[in-house]
Formats: C-alpha cells, structure tokens, sequence
C-alpha cells in the first residue's frame, strides 16, 4: 500500500477512533482476521513468556544432535551446534518484536509531530518541513537505514533505530493529511472562535481527530518493521551471534540450506506469518476508520 493510498483513506477518515471498535467487533467474524489475531497473540506470548512454550536452552546445544531434522524432541530440528531451533525462534521473538515495536514508536513519534506542526501552522513551515520529508523520501528504505546504522553502531536497537527513521516520512504525508482535513472542520473553528488557545485546540481536538489513519498505519509498519529488521539481521547489522534474532537465524542456516532445509524455511515461514498477519489487522483499522 503506498503513501498516496493512506493519504486518501486519511481524507475519508471519522473524526474519532470510537468507530474503530465496533468494526473490529464486527471483523472478528472473519476467519482471516481471526488467524492474524491468534498468530500475533501467539508470537507475543513468545516474546512475554518464552519458558511456557519451550524448555530447551536457546544458546546451549549437544553436539551429537547437530543438525537433526524436525521431529517429536525437536519441533524445528536443530542447527549445526546442536541448539533446537523452535528454542531459538521463540526466544528470538522478544528481540525481533521489541525491535519493530521501537521502529513504530520512533516513527509514530516523530513522524505524527512533523505532521501535526505541518498541517496545523502552515505556510513556511509547513513548505520546509515538507521538503525535509520528501528528501527522506528520495533515498531508498534500505539505503537510509544502513546509513543511520553506520552513524549508530550495529546492535539490535540501532537497528531499530534506524528502521523508524525510514518511516517517520510516512507517518508525516499521513498525519499531515489528516490534520489539514481536521483543522478545516466547524468544530474546530468554534474552538479558536470560542477562545481557546493555538496548543489547547490542537490537543483537545486536532490531535485526537486525526489519529485513526495514522493509527492503521502504525500496524502497517509494524509488520514492515519486523521484515526490515530481519533483513538488516541478516546482513549482519542487527544483533551479534548467538543472539536468536529472526534474521539471523536464517543466515546462520543459509550455509546448510541444501542439506537442512529448516533452518532458513521455518524461521523464514514465522516471519512471513507475523508480516501478514500485522498486514491483515492494519486492513480491518482502516476500513473501520474510514466507515
């Protein structure tokens, strides 16, 4: 979904978030929206409370079992040192989604804030904020978190770090959009009529209102986030070895993939499942935001 799309459904949306609610009520109906609920729940109960699913050691393994295929005592097989592979991918949940949770939070924070002083002053500072965000979006995802990560230092949070900053342009078109079309509402013209201050009517009213796009994008990217975080932990500026980070589990097993499938396929399939299912639940947001 591109930014042009989010900013359309963002000149459509209500003016609150209550909507939101009765339209997920209605979605749990959906088999599809069910599946995505109940694999998020499953990979957060991972990343909470990984000793309820597994009692194998992530980071120790025993030599002689190096390499097993999946079976009964090892539901993902094992690696080359012997770890059980289902140990390490639930293990790895806490540093895979802490991570994506991070990269949302920063460009959620910073990427709303850009927006919300856009589309509410106006003028120069709009134009020149505007600008900011489209040289951001002139340079590759990809590219731009790489650079942020040379800045950083590798490591998982830089990581994460530097995947929100990537974002931070998106979240500025949409909440940006949102904002202008909030700002021109009766409502809160009657609020500036009635006295109330510049930053009193941008929290109580301006802000509040034009979250819902911004708040379906925020699944969106959340689901974004842990596929790039993934892709940096496989190029090796994520966490070091022998941290069970997703990522890094598949580049561990892409020496074996010809003689231990499950090393890059299993993990590989989690990452796919948890993508799509935060894409899943970021539909039903925004068709509820834009009833």
């Amino acid at each position: 979904m591109t930014t042009m799309e989010w900013e359309a459904g963002a000149r459509t949306a209500p003016r609150t978030v209550t909507g939101l609610g009765t339209a997920g009520l209605r979605g749990l109906r959906r088999p599809g929206l069910l599946l995505a609920i109940a694999t998020l729940a499953l990979v957060l109960g991972f990343a909470i409370a990984p000793g309820l699913f597994t009692a194998h050691d992530p980071l120790i393994g025993t030599a002689r079992e190096a390499l097993q295929a999946p079976s009964a005592a090892h539901w993902f097989g094992t690696d080359a040192t012997g770890r059980d592979l289902f140990s390490r991918v639930v293990h790895g949940a806490v540093h895979s989604l802490g991570a994506a949770a991070i990269a949302v939070a920063v460009g959620l924070v910073a990427g709303t804030t850009i927006g919300l002083l856009a589309g509410s002053i106006g003028g120069l500072a709009d134009s020149a904020l505007m600008r900011l965000v489209d040289v951001l979006l002139s340079v590759p995802a990809l590219l731009l978190a790489l650079s942020v990560i040379i800045l950083l230092g590798f490591g998982t949070t830089n990581a994460a770090i530097a995947v929100g900053v990537t974002s931070v342009a998106t979240f500025a078109r949409v909440s940006r959009a949102e904002v202008m079309r909030v700002r021109r509402t009766d409502y809160v013209e009657a609020a500036f009529g009635s006295g109330g201050t510049f930053l009193a009517v941008l929290r109580r009213h301006v802000l509040p209102n034009s979250l819902n796009a911004v708040i379906a994008l925020a699944a969106l990217q959340f689901g974004a986030a842990i596929l790039a975080i993934s892709t940096l932990g496989f190029l090796g500026y994520g966490a070091p070895p022998p941290t069970p980070e997703w990522g890094l589990l598949i580049a561990e097993g892409r020496t074996y993939v010809g003689t231990a499938w499950w090393l890059t396929t299993l993990p590989g399939l989690l990452v796919v499942a948890v993508v799509l299912s935060a894409n899943r639940i970021s539909q039903e947001i925004s068709k509820g935001a834009n009833r």
